[in-house]
């Protein structure tokens, strides 16, 4: 499993937040919306697939797609960032859970 090939698999969408802002939350789709398509990945095996989908049941819609959402900022570009990061923290945890090998925190190549 190769982080680059995972998140050039990722698909963005910009939404407008709710809540405090003002005129500027109006204006500004700042929420970001990330989905990953865990069935259609041409990343993951056949078998990382099935224990991705083990572990992230509660997660997963019922067409095995992974959704985050951010909006801790008023800046679209931060919670870009920020949900790639939380989506690359759970899916190395939960990887590590399943014993799939090659997800150590250490590995340049691996999530």
């Amino acid at each position: 499993m190769n982080k680059e090939n995972i998140l050039k698999e990722l698909s963005f969408k910009g939404i407008r937040s709710s809540g405090a802002g003002g005129q500027h939350v109006n204006k500004v789709s700042s929420k970001i919306e990330l989905t990953f398509d865990l069935e259609n990945s041409l990343s993951l095996s056949d078998n990382e697939k099935t224990l991705l989908k083990t572990k992230l049941s509660n997660k997963l819609t019922k067409e095995n797609t992974l959704i985050l959402f951010c909006d801790e900022s008023r800046s679209q570009h931060r919670n870009k960032e920020v949900a790639i990061k939380r989506f690359l923290e759970l899916l190395r945890i939960k990887s590590k859970s399943c014993g799939i090998l090659g997800l150590g925190k250490n590995s340049s190549k691996s999530i």
